[in-house]
């Protein structure tokens, strides 16, 4: 009890000794009463006072009682991309094939980059934990491509808020896989979640694939086989690159040993696309493919197939055709078929190029060669200093 020492009817105990004859029995005032009271009940106000204030600010104040430590902001956040690009995009790389590829758009300057795997053992040298993302339940998948499927399916959402706390804000997504593994092969089982992000912070872009092809060795392996059509049998109906590494391996061969080959056309690869995105940011004062140029042509659902190649002649009056077919011949991508939905061709002159009256005469017919092959032709013409000859980029979309 308190100092006062009051009994249940009001009365203090010294009083209760005046009653039995010993004292004169002094009853409390209305003022001394009420002073008593007040101490009584201090303490008791003090312990409750953060669960009867009455100021709403505090409906809350539960959470603070039950957690000493509140959360505090994620750290993980990866810096912005210091490659130059016209969209705002980050890269993610599925299993161990998309992850080697990915590691070569992040040595490239995009560090939105993420590299996700069901297992640890397929990382790329040098890859900074950070960009790393294990997808719990396995320890890889085999090549089997249908526990890859259930494994991813299983995780999506883990891997959506790897890419929320990592990636965070942009407008596209490239997801990068290889087409022979099961957790690459399996990639298309991150779709709804990476939609769902994108959309989730109102994006203007979409999700984008770029994925390889076996080369013809590998793909006489039945599983791998199985893998790479399932693959690109879940990807047809969106956006989509695929490289072919027979093909790259064709166009490599005698020009780098063996041991760096993949490596080597990883980073061909990354340079190529990468410089697609940087042309679409710069100014020209001669012709510009712009930002939604390029988001054009990204978005037609379909195959996207690109290419680059340099003509030392820029007096021949088939340009055109050089410049296209050029294109295609050192394409790292299969040949395509059909007539492509979006078009775009991209040249890169020199000084004395731009100011030749004949040179841009046969140039206008490489801009009239490659926009037949195409319902919309989106082009740009680019000056730079010290180029070996002219430069010429083609990415045709929306293929079957």
């Amino acid at each position: 009890m308190a100092s006062g020492t009051w009994s249940l009817y009001g009365l203090r105990f010294k009083d209760l000794e005046a009653l039995s004859g010993k004292k004169e029995l002094v009853l409390p005032t209305g003022e001394e009463n009420k002073k008593e009271e007040d101490m009584s009940t201090d303490d008791k106000k003090r312990d409750d006072e953060y669960i009867n204030t009455p100021d709403e600010s505090d409906d809350f104040d539960f959470v603070m009682a039950y957690d000493d430590d509140p959360a505090e902001g994620d750290e993980r956040l990866l810096p912005e991309n210091s490659a130059k690009s016209a969209i705002s995009c980050g890269f993610v790389g599925v299993g161990g094939g998309g992850g080697k590829l990915a590691k070569a758009f992040l040595d490239n300057g995009f560090s939105k980059t993420l590299l996700v795997n069901t297992t640890e053992k397929d990382q790329p040298g040098g890859l900074d934990q950070n960009h790393f993302v294990l997808v719990p339940g396995a320890d890889g998948v085999g090549k089997d491509v249908d526990l890859g499927k259930k494994v991813l399916a299983e995780n999506s959402a883990f891997v959506e808020d790897a890419v929320r706390t990592r990636i965070g804000q942009v407008d596209w997504l490239f997801v990068l896989a290889g087409g022979g593994g099961g957790t690459g092969s399996a990639s298309h089982e991150l779709h709804g979640s990476l939609t769902r992000y994108l959309d989730s912070i109102e994006a203007s872009g979409r999700v984008v694939y770029i994925i390889s092809k076996p080369t013809a060795q590998e793909l006489l392996n039945p599983a791998i086989s199985k893998n790479y059509e399932a693959l690109t049998s879940d990807i047809a109906d969106q956006p989509h690159i695929i490289i072919d590494n027979e093909k790259q391996l064709q166009l490599l061969r005698g020009k780098v040993g063996m041991l760096n080959m993949f490596p080597a056309a990883n980073k061909n690869f990354a340079k190529l696309f990468s410089q697609v995105l940087k042309l679409a940011s710069e100014h020209t004062e001669i012709q510009t493919f712009d930002s939604k140029d390029l988001e054009r042509c990204l978005q037609a659902p379909g195959r996207i197939v690109i290419g680059s190649t340099i003509i030392k002649d820029v007096d021949r009056n088939d340009l055109g055709s050089l410049v296209y077919q050029g294109c295609l011949r050192s394409s790292p991508c299969p040949v395509p078929a059909g007539s492509a939905t979006t078009g775009t061709l991209l040249l890169i002159v020199d000084e004395n190029m731009a100011a030749d009256p004949d040179v841009s005469r046969r140039l206008e017919s490489a801009f009239s060669y490659v926009g037949g092959r195409a319902n919309t032709l989106f082009s740009g013409v680019y000056m730079k200093q010290r180029i070996p000859g002219l430069i010429a980029i083609t990415m045709m979309g929306g293929l079957q």
